[in-house]
């Protein structure tokens, strides 16, 4: 388990844009992944803190990188980045009727280029991904990879996320 996780790009007025979510400064290989935190708040907060402390050292075989600011809400690993934010605001395309990735006991609302995926489509631009039907809520941003599936990182914070987050609706 690592202290120190990446941040990823925030969602100004509550929407995110690609561009912004990933707000990576590189300066070179090794230096932080800098991201607009989430502000979560009361207990969303807490078991976030503890959520990002118990996310593991690698995803999909890429290592931690730092973070900056390291305020304990978002992790991220490889190069390019994929970035964990916790205590984020309801995507606002999510929708009862939304497709819903089940991953390890966690569902996942998932858009790429703006619009909601049903799970019939390969992207080829990064994917976010939004737990549904758990406080608080948890996004993870998949930069492409043809090597892997876009969903393949979900399987490696999914045992963080049950374990710091309440399911209050499960994925139907």
């Amino acid at each position: 388990m690592r202290g120190r996780r990446p941040p990823v790009a925030g969602r100004p007025g509550g929407v995110l844009s690609v561009g912004a979510l990933v707000l990576t400064t590189l300066a070179g290989c090794g230096s932080d992944v800098s991201v607009e935190p989430p502000t979560p708040r009361g207990a969303d907060l807490s078991q976030c803190r503890s959520l990002v402390a118990d996310l593991p050292d690698s995803v999909v075989d890429a290592e931690a990188r730092e973070v900056s600011p390291d305020d304990g809400l978002v992790a991220a690993w490889g190069d390019p980045a994929i970035v964990l934010r916790c205590g984020v605001d309801r995507p606002d395309q999510l929708e009862p009727t939304s497709y819903c990735f089940a991953v390890n006991d966690v569902g996942w609302f998932a858009e790429s280029d703006g619009k909601p995926l049903d799970g019939t489509e390969q992207p080829t631009s990064t994917v976010v991904f939004t737990t549904i039907g758990r406080r608080p809520y948890v996004e993870v941003t998949v930069p492409p990879d043809d090597s892997r599936s876009p969903v393949d990182p979900l399987t490696d914070v999914a045992a963080a996320i049950t374990s710091n987050s309440e399911n209050v609706s499960p994925c139907q």
